[in-house]
């Protein structure tokens, strides 16, 4: 029983790190380096992530500043960086990629509310489907007659009590996440 429920708590855990992931990518009109994690550019051949490609850092809170180890990859990074959701435009002087981030508009706001609670409503139907794996394994093991049916019952609840665990941190990430994105 131990390992059916260490390998639920580890499948549960990886969904919310998954989300929280997700959660950092989303724009909130502050300029984050985490906000590039998510865009890949053709390196040769190869879809590699902005951060292992170059320096990124912020700068004066509303500039990303994009530092290609390899100047002759500017044009790609730029091209990426266009082609992505973001909305965002780059700017290079041939060296050094600059990318204001502006502020959100209320309507953008209210968009980028409504997609982090669909991402958490994912993220909990996520933690769901492996509740009901770990019930549907208990319920198998009831009928094998491996657990009587006050184990079954008791671990019933365990499975219950580690479910309202996650989707609580679901809750607090996309909380705090409605926070940042309503905050100006």
């Amino acid at each position: 029983m131990k390992e059916l429920f260490e390998d639920g708590r580890r499948r549960m855990d990886k969904t919310v790190k998954t989300f929280k992931e997700e959660m950092a990518r989303v724009r909130t009109g502050r300029a984050s380096v985490s906000l590039l994690e998510g865009i890949k550019v053709d390196y040769y051949g190869t879809k590699m992530p902005i951060p292992q490609m170059a320096t990124v850092t912020v700068s004066e809170g509303r500039y990303i500043v994009i530092q290609p180890w390899d100047v002759s990859t500017i044009k790609s990074i730029e091209k990426a960086i266009m082609e992505s959701e973001l909305g965002l435009t780059p700017t290079s002087d041939g060296q050094v990629i600059r990318i204001n981030v502006p502020p959100l508009t209320e309507e953008r706001r209210k968009e980028l509310v409504k997609l982090v609670r669909k991402m958490a409503e994912e993220a909990r139907v996520a933690i769901r489907n492996i509740r009901r794996e770990l019930m549907d394994d208990l319920k198998k093991k009831k009928k094998e007659g491996e657990i009587s049916e006050d184990e079954f019952h008791r671990f019933q609840d365990e499975v219950q009590k580690l479910t309202d665990e996650f989707i609580g941190k679901i809750e607090k990430i996309l909380e705090d996440k409605e926070k940042e994105i309503l905050t100006v």
